[in-house]
């Protein structure tokens, strides 16, 4: 029962991914107000990358976090992961830096110990197991490499949060209708927002794939944190 409840939370947001993949990019940067790039720049940077370095991003989407990789460190060789072959292909466009791979998350097709940083954007949240997914991640980084985790977090209860709630549940699937028509996907997306882990939740899990030296930062009144952890 458990494998059937996976299987059909990973067809539904393969479904999901597909369907918005065209207007993805775009969406990002309206409903964060174009802070999307600048907390690409941070995983960048926490993901400490030296020349020559190979960096894998899991669940890559159109591969924003890789060009941002590139654009800070022209030595690179970026590696691109997703099941979801119409996100990559989105990303395609344009100058090709990345090497494409279509895969799961769950499952990657990677020897051990290859990377010296493996990063993911918005992945954790909709994988039917976190801790398979950080445990593969860590699998694949280098002894002393660093996982870097880009991911939304619930509002915190603040005096904030009434108005947070109001741009999570109706502002957001509004513009995901007028943008890329598909208010659901959207109400998907801040749905699980509100009803997903914690930063300080999500460290234990890290720490227990196999991570050290765990910490995170919040972003967007609480609302985004970028988490990171060393393979010892």
């Amino acid at each position: 029962m458990k494998d059937s409840v996976k299987d059909n939370k990973s067809d539904n947001v393969r479904k999901m991914f597909k369907s918005i993949s065209g207007r993805y990019d775009l969406l990002n940067t309206l409903i964060t107000f174009g802070r999307d790039k600048s907390w690409r720049k941070y995983v960048i940077q926490e993901a400490s990358l030296k020349q020559n370095a190979l960096i894998l991003d899991v669940g890559t989407g159109t591969g924003g976090i890789l060009r941002e990789a590139f654009r800070s460190n022209k030595s690179i060789k970026a590696f691109g992961a997703d099941f979801t072959m119409e996100m990559m292909l989105a990303g395609r466009e344009g100058k090709n830096i990345i090497s494409w791979c279509c895969a799961d998350a769950l499952n990657l097709p990677f020897p051990d110990a290859v990377f010296d940083a493996v990063t993911s954007g918005y992945l954790i949240r909709n994988v039917a197991d976190i801790r398979r997914a950080f445990t593969e991640q860590v699998r694949t980084v280098k002894l002393g490499g660093r996982v870097v985790c880009l991911e939304t977090s619930p509002p915190p209860q603040d005096i904030l949060r009434p108005l947070i709630l109001l741009y999570l549940n109706f502002i957001i699937p509004a513009l995901g209708l007028i943008f890329a028509g598909n208010k659901n996907a959207y109400r998907y997306l801040t749905s699980s927002t509100e009803v997903f882990k914690t930063p300080e939740e999500i460290s234990i899990i890290m720490r227990d794939a196999g991570l050290k030296d765990i910490k995170f930062k919040r972003f967007m009144f609480g609302t985004i944190a970028v988490l990171s952890g060393v393979r010892p």
